[in-house]
């Protein structure tokens, strides 16, 4: 069976209104994540894209906008990473910021894989390849944004 949710969370130093700003404006996400540019829409049906040099483009479509606290979007899956985010195609990534001990904890839920339309291999694969992708970019997330001028 494949596992459904991949759930992590981190204590960042900095404000709430930064952490957003760093993970909702392409300026910042170029910098620290999409190092091959990004394109954000903040509505519901708005653009979500990450590129980067070594993994190429991650199409992503916005669900979810509640500055500056909640962030969901859908985002096609590793076997069907040129393809526009559906159901069976895409799992879903959702970013709840809240204030705490002068900064901010992120909690970042990605499920769906479980109901990926490919073999069990294949979700298995994205499962474990995120569950390890996570790890890294709340490192790089968590370092950018408590060096970034507010």
């Amino acid at each position: 069976m494949v596992p459904d949710r991949i759930e992590r969370d981190i204590l960042i130093a900095a404000p709430v209104e930064r952490v957003w700003a760093v993970i909702t404006e392409p300026e910042h996400l170029q910098r620290w994540w999409a190092d091959a540019g990004a394109e954000v829409e903040l509505r519901p049906g708005g653009a979500y894209v990450l590129r980067e040099r070594e993994w190429g483009e991650a199409l992503g479509r916005v669900e979810v906008v509640e500055p500056p606290h909640r962030l969901a979007y859908r985002w096609a899956a590793h076997h069907a990473r040129d393809t526009e985010p559906a159901e069976g195609t895409s799992t879903r990534v959702e970013f709840t910021l809240e204030p705490e001990a002068g900064g901010t904890r992120l909690r970042v839920v990605e499920t769906g894989f479980a109901a990926l339309a490919t073999s069990e291999e294949n979700a298995r694969r994205n499962h474990e390849d995120n569950v390890g992708g996570w790890r890294e970019v709340l490192r790089m997330l968590d370092e950018y944004t408590t060096q970034v001028a507010a």
